[in-house]
């Protein structure tokens, strides 16, 4: 996976950050983020193909993979998608990126929201994978979400109980959950898979990844909540799973019309991980909208 990719770690906004890249440097910059509970490595299958006309950055997550866990708090600041995103303003800025595009997935849709709320003129278009907006997505909570999404509600339960619980079997506690999630035993590169069992067998990650749900649940819709009616300005492309929750749940396109002005999307053919399912047409749908964008936002930022 990743062959000519280098690896390197490169400090965030409070945490060190393990990031694999590539591309050319006379390329548009690109960051892909991942989801929970993965790593980087879920863009195996797309960041390759985009390292041909990008300079494609995918960084493992504060609190995920070979990146820092930072200790947290009460409120769970630490695991903000605001600190979660200042992290990836850094690191950009750190590798001479100024402004770029993004492609994220779950947890790391979520952290791009926030990224561009707080950094519209870092941002010049994203594409968010199989998220809807977590404050909307929680208050419209119905028996049938609970139901697929019940990590949601186990994972901010307060510590050390669903610590305690993941630790007694980390490898198990992953499959369950994610092998359910797409209906069938795997789905997952056996590389990528080993990356990640390895990475949630430390007992540190599974309390920041609990973090990270704790603070969906309480800091991060204050500070939606702050926003007022402020809507996110930078274009937006959205793609959730035919097969999966937002589909089954939630209007996504409506929901997002009232957190985005300009945003456009569809259901695709696919379950929640759709990156490693049907990376090439993920590539392609990225890149035909990004280089829809002005000419202005396609040149590297210096």
């Amino acid at each position: 996976m990743f062959e000519g990719f280098i690896e390197e770690t490169v400090e965030g906004g409070g945490a060190s950050i393990f990031v694999r890249r590539a591309g050319a440097k006379d390329l548009p910059p690109l960051v892909l983020l991942h989801g929970y509970p993965q790593t980087s490595a879920m863009w195996h299958g797309v960041a390759p193909i985009l390292a041909k006309k990008y300079q494609v950055v995918c960084p493992d997550l504060r609190g995920y993979g070979r990146s820092t866990k930072p200790a947290s708090d009460e409120k769970h600041s630490a695991y903000s998608k605001r600190a979660m995103a200042a992290d990836i303003v850094t690191v950009m800025e750190n590798l001479g990126h100024k402004s770029f595009f993004i492609g994220a997935h779950d947890r790391g849709a979520r952290v791009a929201h926030r990224l561009g709320l707080d950094h519209s003129d870092r941002v010049r278009a994203m594409t968010l994978l199989d998220i809807a907006p977590t404050r909307e997505m929680y208050a419209q909570t119905s028996a049938a979400f609970a139901t697929s999404y019940w990590h949601w509600f186990f994972l901010i339960q307060a510590a050390p109980l669903p610590e305690r619980i993941i630790g007694k079997d980390p490898s198990e506690f992953w499959k369950r959950k994610c092998f359910n999630q797409v209906g069938r035993d795997n789905l997952f590169h056996p590389e990528a898979l080993n990356e990640y069992l390895q990475a949630f067998n430390d007992p540190d990650a599974i309390h920041a990844s609990c973090e990270d749900y704790r603070a969906a649940v309480t800091i991060d819709i204050d500070h939606d909540n702050a926003d007022g009616d402020n809507r996110l300005t930078v274009p937006l492309q959205v793609f959730w799973a035919k097969h999966g929750a937002i589909e089954k749940c939630f209007d996504a396109l409506k929901i997002w019309r009232q957190r985005a002005i300009s945003i456009s999307g569809e259901a695709l053919d696919a379950t929640h991980y759709m990156a490693e399912e049907i990376p090439q047409d993920i590539a392609n749908r990225m890149h035909a909208f990004f280089s829809r964008q002005p000419q202005s936002q396609l040149e590297v930022a210096q």
